[in-house]
């Protein structure tokens, strides 16, 4: 069964203030938009992560890298629009329909609504109101409201992407959420347990209470590791050097390993290094003659994808390369491009930079290029 995650990210948020729409604002290190990413994809239930913007916001996704992590569709002009974009792209069974600025969410409050689809066509989580209710005029009270039986609704809203395909597309103009969609479609929506933490991010102080949530989350058993990488490819015959993915015209070429990306190499066993299985050389003996002349993208994704198998998330990578020539400075934006998009990151925790040894040593020189890194892994 297919299980489809719709973050919904294309309002304007003009209450939380600022010159950026509120999914946009960084706390605790990243974007709010990436924080409610990062939750979704490191669920193993979940297949496919579509992420719904308005245009305007193109340019910020793709300077976060958003579209590496996410298929990308653009948002109408009212919430019910724009979840019925993202209902057309997917072919998913089941699908939960997120709130972008809701970036506390938790592992256990998508485990309850996807175990609460079992056996409803539709779960939502919410929390039991608790405070006396007034009504209220100009400042003052009115009256009273009671409180039995209402809820506090939150995301992500859970359905059969089939029915909640066919409400939207009947009912749901105007809208406040999905559930209220499925109401006026007559399907029945079961209650789970929602989360004090999952708010939904509205006003200025909501930061504040969202980035203190997402600080503490390490002292629940988070376990963070660093690993480090340092490589050396001398110069040979070539009319171009790869770096870091990206081919650069240079008059002489790198000889080594593979296609001897010196850039690539070194944040391969700067992974390996963290999670403690070797090095390249160990994965992909340089003897064997199938990796002369390959790709070293397939070192890298190797990596990755042992990180993932083994629990963990790369959530940063930090690379120097070392030389006289070629200038890396012209293709550096490139070069964290294609190192994202192969390291399934975001831009803004992709880095990738140069510096010379100011004549001195073998780098200076002349000889070859060296390259160290930095890379972080977070289990939670």
């Amino acid at each position: 069964m297919k299980t489809a995650a719709i973050i919904v990210a294309a309002g304007r948020g003009t209450r939380a203030g600022g010159d950026l729409p509120k999914q946009w604002h960084t706390i605790a290190g990243q974007s709010v938009l990436g924080h409610t990413l990062d939750a979704f994809a490191r669920h193993p239930a979940i297949d496919e992560i579509i992420l719904v913007v308005a245009q305007a916001d193109m340019d910020l996704v793709e300077r976060h890298g958003f579209q590496q992590r996410a298929r990308i569709v653009l948002g109408g002009a009212e919430r019910s629009a724009s979840v019925q974009a993202g209902l057309g792209v997917t072919d998913a069974d089941r699908v939960l329909i997120h709130d972008g600025a809701r970036c506390c969410v938790s592992a256990d409050v998508i485990d309850r609504v996807l175990s609460a689809l079992v056996k409803s066509v539709a779960a939502a989580p919410a929390l039991a109101v608790t405070d006396a209710l007034w009504t209220g005029d100009a400042g003052h009270v009115t009256g009273v409201q009671d409180r039995n039986g209402l809820f506090r609704a939150q995301t992500p809203q859970g359905f059969s992407c089939a029915a909640i395909r066919d409400a939207h597309a009947a009912f749901g103009a105007g809208s406040a959420d999905d559930v209220e969609v499925a109401r006026r479609a007559g399907l029945p929506v079961a209650i789970v347990e929602g989360d004090e933490a999952n708010l939904k991010i509205t006003l200025p102080a909501d930061f504040a209470r969202a980035e203190a949530y997402l600080a503490s989350q390490p002292e629940t058993g988070m376990d963070i590791r660093t690993g480090n990488g340092f490589d050396v490819h001398r110069f040979g015959p070539g009319d171009h050097v790869t770096l870091c993915g990206v081919d650069v015209p240079h008059s002489r070429g790198l000889q080594g390993h593979s296609d001897a990306d010196v850039g690539m190499h070194t944040v391969t066993d700067a992974i390996y290094g963290a999670l403690c299985r070797g090095d390249i050389g160990q994965h992909f003996p340089p003897s064997d003659p199938q990796w002369k002349g390959a790709a070293s993208e397939i070192f890298l994704k190797h990596a990755c994808d042992l990180a993932r198998e083994m629990g963990y998330t790369l959530t940063h990578m930090d690379c120097t390369l070392i030389c006289e020539f070629p200038k890396i400075g012209p293709v550096a934006l490139q070069m964290r491009e294609k190192m994202a998009e192969i390291m399934a990151l975001d831009m803004d925790r992709v880095s990738v930079k140069a510096t010379t040894s100011e004549r001195l040593g073998f780098t200076g020189r002349g000889e070859g290029i060296a390259a160290m890194a930095t890379v972080t892994l977070v289990k939670l």
